[in-house]
């Protein structure tokens, strides 16, 4: 008889750049314990010698302030060798103007340092168990990636990316994960507490009495709306149902939705 088949397990290995030695030592043991592979660094160069020597790595979590090159410059580097590893900004800075050059230089997300570990574990499970697109799909065109389109809408899962008529909408990883699920129950009700639960995770206690949760999730729902509006001062297709939550609303008469998958 043959030798039994033995299987390596694998585990999503994540990349942290950060100059501030604590930070990146205590949080590197916390996702080494829920089964990432860690490898850290301590500045914006020896990071880049690393990923741009084609060591291959699931998601980049970076800082923005950092000795040398900061967090911004180290994006556009990867992104001009035309790397697309998922980067994360783990930032203490929490201006907009901050955020929207991040993402405009594809960046999938922007979160402040002080949320909690639960927030960072639940964006990277996003990326990590999401789609990813194989070597030879990159660059094949739309038809090879998964994805989702309602109307003018389009959502890419394998990049977490939206466009609105053809136009990109820079969301963070949490919003595209909210209109994903607005769009995919479009004329459906979708209650505040579900939409809160994309942020926060299912049962998350949220502060402020029972329904705490109602102004964060408005918030979220008005820097969306503003993001489509952006691109089109029309944008009307996410609805206020008072006192429960919001709903997708199509347009009489267009395609109603669609999906689409590798291969």
């Amino acid at each position: 008889m043959g030798q039994p088949m033995v299987i390596e397990a694998t585990y999503p290995r994540v990349v942290i750049v950060d100059d501030d030695d604590l930070f990146r030592e205590s949080l590197g043991l916390n996702l080494a314990e829920e089964g990432y592979e860690v490898i850290d660094f301590p500045s914006g160069d020896s990071a880049l010698s690393y990923l741009l020597n084609e060591e291959a790595a699931d998601a980049i979590l970076l800082d923005w302030r950092m000795p040398g090159l900061d967090g911004l410059a180290v994006l556009r580097r990867l992104r001009e060798a035309r790397l697309q590893t998922p980067v994360i900004f783990l930032t203490m800075l929490s201006d907009e103007i901050y955020e929207e050059a991040a993402l405009k230089w594809g960046a999938v997300d922007f979160i402040d340092k002080s949320r909690r570990l639960p927030i960072i574990l639940q964006r990277l499970k996003i990326i990590t168990e999401g789609a990813k697109p194989s070597a030879t799909q990159v660059g094949e065109g739309e038809d090879s990636a998964a994805g989702f389109k309602r109307g003018p809408l389009e959502l890419r899962d394998d990049i977490n990316r939206a466009f609105w008529n053809d136009q990109q909408i820079d969301l963070t990883l949490t919003e595209f994960a909210i209109v994903r699920f607005l769009a995919t129950q479009a004329g459906g009700d979708v209650s505040y507490r579900q939409i809160y639960d994309i942020v926060h995770g299912k049962d998350f206690v949220a502060g402020y009495g029972t329904d705490g949760f109602r102004a964060n999730v408005r918030s979220f729902i008005k820097r969306i709306r503003k993001k489509f509006r952006d691109v089109d001062d029309g944008f009307d297709r996410i609805e206020n149902y008072p006192g429960f939550g919001y709903r997708w609303r199509d347009e009489e008469g267009e395609t109603t939705s669609g999906v689409y998958g590798a291969g």
